[in-house]
């Protein structure tokens, strides 16, 4: 099937079979490998994306659910050379570990901060509290975030 849409401000069009994932999509035909498939379950959270603003696993959606969507990676976030703020903030705070993770934490710490600038500490673990770590036992990642809501601010 025909589907059109775009991944990082770039507009695709693709042919896809309809059974095919988002994660595959991303990773296989466009070769954004920092999409990075766990569990394939939608429970550990390394597929996370933004589709049109809103934190989205990867491998549970079929591709063509995302036609006529923005989609963002983690491959769209830092502008050229630049770190996107959240990245660097999570450099800063040695927020990762092994790194397996982290882009899926990035995109749901991107919509939180999107929803709300100054979140409290709970709020952040509520909002990343779908996202598994096996390395940094998750305060670095909460500080991480909550640095850069205040950097912003």
């Amino acid at each position: 099937m025909k589907l059109a849409f775009s991944v990082n401000g770039v507009r695709r069009e693709l042919d896809v079979e309809p059974r095919r994932t988002l994660a595959d999509v991303l990773r296989e035909d466009l070769g954004l490998t920092g999409t990075h498939l766990g569990c394939e379950h939608g429970v550990c959270g390394a597929c996370t994306v933004l589709v049109d603003g809103l934190s989205a696993r990867a491998c549970l959606l079929l591709a063509p659910q995302v036609d006529g969507a923005h989609v963002t990676t983690i491959e769209g976030l830092a502008a050229e050379d630049d770190l996107h703020p959240l990245q660097a903030a999570f450099r800063d705070s040695h927020s990762f570990q092994c790194g397996f993770c982290t882009p899926g934490f990035l995109a749901a710490a991107v919509e939180l901060l999107g929803e709300n600038p100054t979140p409290t500490e709970t709020e952040v673990r509520e909002a990343l509290s779908g996202n598994v770590c096996r390395c940094s036992g998750y305060q670095s990642i909460v500080e991480g975030v909550l640095l850069a809501a205040e950097r912003a601010r």
